[in-house]
């Protein structure tokens, strides 16, 4: 099984990192934390956390419309070029390439994550000076790196981005170790962001299995609307709306996952609140994430399994 899930992951991966929307989305995100830096020079004395804050939030951003995007076309794109039929005439499980499928779309948003993340943190580096010149260095070696590893590995070129998009994040945070506060912001919301999208990408594969493109685009993102409103709708106030109103947006909140869980306030990620630590917030977040990427993904699994192919 898990041989056949692997499969389907990394083939899902190899076209999902070939899009030419997700080179568009990337190059956006890249912008906008290049762009923080202008408007991180108007403000006094508070730069890092200008760069740090508008990082973290066009990093969630982008990351949420490349989930529902490949969560919305990756499967159906099979399904309109016929490809899927053979792929599943062999020993295949439909619950098994759909979970190929998701893992896939997964490793793409952990690439997008950690690329985006890697160059919000070489920003905060080198913006605090303390190690301008090696920092520079590094992130040239990187690349030079991810070229070689390209031009060697001809024909799973596109597998070597995943290990390297990870390094490349990983060393970034080490080099930003001036910004101490500012660094945990961002390490802390790349986390939450993965998680969000885990569970943002397994809407869209419930959707996805059953309805088209566009529909499933449109109803993946209402739902997260709605999650991220949920707090909002379980405190609808009845003496303004009513009654009706107050006991949908209860039901809605209770029924939909409360995405507001992976958006916290900035004191909870820089540690000021001391009942709730940040990496255990973090990891009762991804827990929660997970226990709602599981339900979702065998709810659309079921969904597959039944729907009949002409």
């Amino acid at each position: 099984m898990f041989g056949r899930v692997s499969a389907i992951a990394m083939n899902t991966y190899r076209e999902a990192v070939r899009a030419r929307v997700l080179f568009g989305l990337l190059a956006l995100a890249l912008a906008t934390s290049v762009y923080s830096l202008v408007i991180a020079a108007m403000s006094i004395r508070q730069e890092s956390r200008i760069v740090a804050d508008i990082g973290a939030g066009s990093m969630s951003l982008y990351a949420v419309f490349v989930s529902v995007i490949l969560g919305a076309t990756s499967l159906y794109r099979e399904l309109e070029l016929k490809t899927i039929f053979p792929v599943l005439t062999r020993r295949l499980r439909r619950h098994e390439y759909v979970l190929g499928k998701y893992l896939g779309i997964f490793a793409t948003l952990l690439v997008f994550v950690a690329v985006d993340g890697a160059t919000i943190l070489g920003i905060m580096a080198i913006q605090s000076g303390k190690h301008l010149s090696l920092t520079i260095g590094v992130a040239a070696f990187m690349f030079v790196v991810l070229a070689i590893l390209l031009w060697r590995a001809k024909y799973s070129r596109v597998f070597v981005v995943l290990p390297w998009s990870i390094a490349l994040f990983l060393v970034m945070m080490l080099l930003c170790d001036d910004q101490a506060a500012e660094r945990q912001v961002l390490v802390a919301s790349a986390l939450l962001t993965l998680a969000e999208v885990a569970i943002v990408g397994a809407i869209a594969m419930v959707f996805s299995a059953f309805s088209s493109p566009f529909l499933t685009a449109i109803f993946t993102a209402w739902l997260f609307l709605i999650g991220r409103s949920a707090d909002t709708l379980a405190n609808i106030p009845e003496r303004v709306f009513g009654s009706t109103v107050r006991t949908i947006g209860a039901v809605l909140a209770r029924i939909v996952p409360n995405l507001n869980l992976y958006v916290p306030a900035r004191p909870l990620l820089l540690g000021q609140i001391a009942a709730v630590p940040v990496w255990g917030y973090v990891a009762r977040a991804w827990m929660n994430a997970t226990f709602y990427a599981v339900v979702l993904l065998a709810l659309s699994a079921i969904i597959f399994r039944k729907r009949d192919f002409q």
